[in-house]
């Protein structure tokens, strides 16, 4: 049996994507207030002697992270990569699956009615 938790950040910052048909609104500067959500899987008999995945608290480095590197920056100038959601939960998912093994998926959300999923 399978059990998951999730958390979720914020951060606010700004892109622009580009190979996009000319006068597409992503083409232009602009930024989103996004929501990135980790979740994290774990097996039952592989939960702490506590009993969860992992506790929630452990996660501050990423939200330190966050913090320090991606907040209320230019996307463009940070990831190598062309910086749509689907793109940065990848990032996001590749840059901190070692830290936290149980890492099973990391969702962006740049408006409330959408969402991004990585989920190798």
């Amino acid at each position: 049996m399978t059990l998951r938790i999730s958390k979720q950040f914020a951060f606010s910052a700004s892109h622009r994507l580009d190979g996009l048909d000319e006068g597409h609104q992503c083409g232009r500067l602009h930024g989103h207030n996004y929501l990135v959500e980790m979740e994290l899987a774990a097996e039952a008999e592989q939960l702490t002697p506590t009993g969860f995945v992992r506790d929630y608290g452990d996660l501050a480095p990423f939200k330190k992270w966050i913090d320090a590197t991606i907040d209320h920056q230019h996307l463009n100038d940070i990831i190598k990569v062309n910086p749509t959601a689907e793109n940065l939960a990848r990032w996001m998912y590749e840059l901190w699956s070692e830290q936290f093994p149980e890492l099973s998926a990391v969702r962006i959300s740049e408006t409330p009615k959408t969402w991004a999923e990585y989920r190798p």
